[in-house]
């Protein structure tokens, strides 16, 4: 299955013209046998933490709104998981990814961990995955990405691959974002899985379920790549188990640590 990760320029805090942009990255997708276009998260306005007033641009997703908004990216053969502020009608503040597929908006995801410290966005409560043309896939979002439980969610809903939109304009240089990209890397090894990560700022890459990276972009440039990669079923060990297996083996280590001191305390009083 051929995937492709749009590394978009970042515009302006607010700006819908990420629409345009990706309209033509579809149009290559399409001409390509491309069967999901991964865009960055809050392409779509940017992140709501960076604005002076988000809801100016933040979109209800309840109505035909956004279905509107994301019309120019309708294609008979190409899926397009798009990153954007949705507002209810509450005035609570979601960071969103929405699954558009052949003209519909097929599924919401919204970002269940909004920052490592503080953000404006509340918290989604629900862990959905997607499927598209029979094959299932989760979205860990951003920062996601480094939780190996919410990986592990995914993989229990039933998700063969695994897409991670995120959004680094925060990162000071291109060292740091490819330590980013090595620990979500990890996701793909402890799952068995094909990660997908798509960032605003690079790198961009396919990670194998081996955590070999596939394909990838420099980091802090512009551009689109293209890769493809085996949805996979099935649950690893570190998926069933997870943690519990090095938390069992510091114990063990803790408890003959503790026998070879008890030891050394009896033969100094032997002597």
């Amino acid at each position: 299955m051929k995937v492709a990760a749009y590394q978009a320029p970042r515009l302006r805090s607010g700006s819908l013209e990420a629409v345009d942009l990706i309209r033509t990255r579809v149009e290559w997708c399409e001409s390509h046998g491309v069967v999901i276009l991964c865009c960055p998260e809050a392409i779509l306005g940017g992140l709501a933490d960076d604005a002076a007033d988000p809801r100016e641009f933040a979109i209800d997703a309840r109505g035909d709104q956004l279905a509107h908004a994301l019309a120019p990216l309708a294609s008979d053969t190409v899926t397009t998981i798009v990153g954007f502020t949705e507002v209810t009608s509450a005035g609570r503040l979601y960071n969103t990814a929405a699954v558009f597929h052949k003209g519909s908006v097929v599924g919401l995801y919204r970002k269940l961990h909004p920052a490592i410290n503080r953000s404006i966005y509340d918290a989604g409560d629900r862990m959905p995955v997607f499927q598209i043309d029979g094959l299932i896939f989760g979205i860990l979002i951003c920062n996601e990405g480094l939780l190996p439980h919410v990986g592990v969610r995914r993989i229990a809903e039933g998700a063969a691959y695994l897409v991670n939109p995120s959004n680094d304009s925060w990162v000071p240089d291109a060292g740091f974002a490819w330590q980013q990209f090595d620990i979500v890397s990890l996701r793909a090894v402890e799952e068995r899985r094909y990660l997908i990560r798509v960032s605003d700022s690079g790198p961009s890459g396919v990670a194998d379920p081996f955590g070999r990276v596939v394909t990838h972009t420099e980091a802090l440039t512009r551009g689109v790549l293209l890769a493809s990669v085996v949805p996979i079923g099935g649950r690893t060990p570190y998926a069933i188990v997870g943690d519990l297996f090095g938390v069992a083996c510091l114990l063990a280590t803790a408890l003959a640590l503790i026998r070879c001191r008890r030891r050394g305390d009896r033969g100094t009083l032997r002597t």
